[in-house]
């Protein structure tokens, strides 16, 4: 089974896993699936975990006869290496680990090798197609479907409609009738939202909690690195975030791995859609002069370096730059996503934005990561609850800026690492 995710528990293909019928699954990102987690835990699924933007590109190119490629993404990780644990015994031991993949250097640059996939068959939702198998998706719903409609021995479409042929227009088509063996009408339209996320008012920030209240220091510290112009994408959680506090004074173009550029402010209740999410499937709006398009061509402009910035959440940083924010082996497990494509992009600025320390006070900016890494060297920036801090190729850390009411001595000792200060740092947030 290879599938993108598994977000939500008994609906979908969710109800394969819920009767044991997936004995091994490739994906990038599991979400908040608990039955997930708790089969993959307990050694009773196998998963190859795959970035986001690899599975894209396998997908593709699986159904376009080529049997596989180089990338740079992964580089220095598990990826490259091997060790992700993709089967568990019943005692917590690992069973089955991901085997190295072999390495090629280009133009002096080393990039890994990854094969393609293509299945018997592939399963497919459109929003409308004609009786000769011709495919349009509908906003942010293009995603994998695209790749995956091309990449089956045997494509199988759901649409919501069917329609006669020459109803639809040449140029509106997303996938022609030649990759398409069977239609089925769709009988039950429900589409079920994820995460319904709605525009809040910020007036009412004063009243929160402390916790997070905390956050939105790190937020809107973080919403000072976006220039007019420029084109960011943001993580899950935390970076999202960071787009209500936008200057307004300057427009800057959010992409999202799923497919869509130009993400606008979350949707007030009357314009919610759920086909137009973002990546944290939160619902969301589009500006205008938006796109739609599928997720293979979404991470070719994160690997083509046309993304100016990302900012991404992080569980721990190192001292040079290293990022780890996507597993606990053995405890926690949702995925890589699209974070390590997003930090293996040379052109691309990463901003990490996390809480100084963890819950039990230990730091998480240390000398080096303790947990599997999402790129090596990658970290441009580190906004915390306490601090701005740049890594300095080379050098290590640099302390730029304070949060209010903290003060060095403070940073030093809730920081696992040496770091030099900046002659002009000043409380700035």
């Amino acid at each position: 089974m290879r599938i993108q995710n598994y977000r939500i528990d008994g609906v979908g293909l969710g109800k394969l896993l819920n009767t044991r019928q997936v004995k091994r699954m490739v994906a990038s990102y599991v979400g908040e699936n608990k039955e997930f987690a708790r089969q993959y835990l307990s050694g009773e699924l196998e998963v190859e975990l795959v970035p986001q933007g690899t599975l894209a590109e396998k997908i593709r190119s699986g159904g376009a006869g080529i049997p596989a490629f180089y990338t740079h993404t992964g580089i220095g990780t598990l990826v490259e290496t091997g060790g992700i644990p993709i089967k568990y015994a019943k005692n917590g031991d690992v069973e089955i680990f991901s085997q190295p993949h072999c390495t090629g250097v280009f133009d002096g640059k080393r990039y890994v090798m990854e094969e393609s996939i293509s299945g018997d068959y592939a399963l497919v939702k459109a929003w409308k197609a004609d009786e000769l198998g011709n495919l349009v998706f509908r906003a942010s719903a293009n995603n994998f479907n695209a790749p995956m409609a091309t990449a089956g021995k045997v494509t199988i479409v759901e649409a919501e409609e069917i329609v006669p042929v020459g109803e639809l227009k040449p140029d509106q088509i997303h996938i022609p009738g030649i990759h398409v063996h069977r239609i089925i009408k769709c009988e039950k339209n429900e589409k079920k939202i994820e995460k319904l996320t709605v525009r809040q008012d910020q007036a009412g920030e004063a009243g929160l909690p402390a916790a997070m209240q905390k956050r939105i220091r790190i937020i809107k510290r973080a919403a000072r690195e976006f220039k007019d112009g420029m084109y960011a994408n943001l993580g899950i959680g935390m970076p999202m975030l960071a787009s209500n506090y936008i200057d307004p004074g300057i427009t800057v173009y959010l992409q999202s791995e799923n497919g869509v550029l130009g993400l606008g402010p979350f949707p007030t209740r009357s314009e919610v859609d759920p086909d137009l999410i973002n990546a944290g499937k939160e619902t969301v709006t589009v500006l205008q002069g938006g796109s739609f398009f599928s997720s293979d061509v979404s991470f070719g402009m994160i690997r083509g370096n046309r993304i100016d910035m990302s900012v991404l959440g992080g569980m721990e940083v190192s001292q040079t730059g290293d990022l780890a924010n996507w597993i606990v082996p053995g405890k926690m497990v949702k995925g890589m996503g699209g974070a390590v494509d997003l930090v293996s992009a040379s052109g691309t600025r990463v901003v990490v934005t996390m809480d100084h320390c963890s819950k039990d006070g230990s730091p998480k900016i240390l000398k080096r990561c303790t947990l599997p890494l999402t790129g090596v060297e990658c970290v441009n920036r580190i906004i915390t609850d306490m601090c701005v801090f740049d890594v300095v190729p080379g050098k290590g850390l640099l302390l730029r800026e304070l949060a209010s009411g903290c003060s060095v001595d403070q940073v030093r000792a809730a920081t696992g690492c040496e770091f030099t200060v900046a002659s002009d740092v000043a409380e700035t947030y």
